[in-house]
């Protein structure tokens, strides 16, 4: 007999007797190993490749010898999470949290800046309060190497499939995901998701009404009503606020190619180049909040994402990179000031602006459910 998570087999992460394998291969994975090689030991690299490369495989399968287990995986995970905190932020903060019942499943839907990061500080906040952590939905456009794949679904991601092609194999991709989402919440398995396709690449948080349908596709088959159906699923809205963004001129060059020549000709690995910028670069202060569980009577995907956007907007935290690129002053923070007023020198003039309205564009989001 076929158990439930089997039906959701080509999709969601690894259980626990299949890490093991996914270990073994990411070990024996050429690309994987040289990555860290280049990564780790650029200047050795090109005088031992090979020597570099086997010590490595020494290494992992030392260190990753005894795990055997998700959970391991993840207390794996945070340790290279504290280390990255201390590294490249000036502190993580957290609210919110106490509206959350351990003994519950979520959907955590949230505003999109950083591929990795965004999830990765959710989940930080989540396991350092005791809360479990969440499975994470991650386009199938971010895992064309093999050995992403295995790293991502060893990390509890489940696989959104971007990729296909034609309306019928899409609503078959997009009614077996609305499936599982069901299936998690039902397991008390939290779920975090973006409220888009795509980081929010100008600054302006906007939930996708396509997303919140595709949650309902399996209330839809159940014929339970769209306002039932959502209150069952314990959404969530999370406002993630970085003080300054890794990413923020790769994001402005391709917004500015955008403008001035009609389009924006992606590299192949650009993703990639994008999860390990968020996750080296300096990020200074960042501020998850979780926002209070929906509960009301949303009659539309339209309406249900105007209510995610009120709250996301609601709960940004507000730096003073954000209030300076909106043109307001922020006295007794000449350190913050002279800091930002550095990372702007150091962008392209022909990229300021976008930048400086990618920082204010919450101020300016703030301040209408504000008003």
């Amino acid at each position: 007999m076929v158990s439930d998570t089997d039906l959701f087999k080509d999709i969601r992460p690894y259980r626990d007797d299949e890490v093991a394998g996914a270990i073994q291969r990411l070990i024996h994975d050429d690309e994987f190993i040289g990555a860290i090689a280049k990564y780790r030991f650029s200047t050795l690299f090109g005088m031992g490749g090979p020597v570099i490369k086997a010590l490595i495989r020494l290494y992992l399968g030392w260190r990753w010898r005894k795990l055997n287990s998700v959970r391991q995986i993840q207390l794996e995970v945070a340790s290279y999470m504290d280390k990255m905190i201390s590294r490249t932020t000036s502190g993580v903060t957290f609210s919110g949290l106490e509206q959350i019942d351990p003994t519950k499943g979520y959907l955590f839907i949230s505003n999109h800046r950083d591929i990795a990061m965004d999830p990765a500080f959710v989940n930080w906040g989540l396991y350092s309060n005791g809360l479990d952590t969440v499975r994470i939905a991650i386009g199938d456009n971010l895992l064309r190497k093999p050995c992403a794949a295995e790293l991502m679904k060893l990390n509890k991601s489940f696989i959104v499939k971007r990729s296909v092609k034609g309306p019928r194999e899409m609503m078959k991709a997009f009614s077996e995901l609305s499936a599982y989402l069901r299936h998690s919440i039902d397991e008390k398995q939290s779920i975090w998701i973006a409220q888009k396709e795509g980081r929010a690449k100008d600054g302006n948080d906007k939930t996708d009404p396509a997303i919140l349908k595709m949650f309902y596709m399996e209330g839809k088959r159940q014929k339970i009503p769209f306002t039932d159906y959502i209150k069952t699923l314990n959404l969530v809205p999370v406002s993630i606020s970085y003080e300054y963004d890794p990413g923020d001129q790769a994001k402005a060059r391709e917004l500015h190619s955008k403008a001035s020549q009609g389009a924006y000709e992606k590299r192949e690995f650009e993703d990639v180049e994008s999860i390990v910028q968020g996750i080296v670069g300096q990020k200074g202060r960042v501020h998850v909040a979780f926002g209070e569980p929906l509960q009301g009577e949303f009659e539309s995907a339209d309406q249900l994402a105007e209510a995610i956007d009120q709250q996301i907007y609601a709960n940004y935290h507000l730096f003073p990179s954000n209030l300076l690129a909106a043109g307001q002053a922020v006295a007794g923070h000449q350190d913050e000031v002279k800091v930002f007023e550095q990372h702007i020198a150091q962008i392209p003039t022909e990229l300021k602006e976008m930048v400086l309205s990618m920082y204010a564009r919450p101020v300016e989001n703030k301040a209408k459910v504000s008003n």
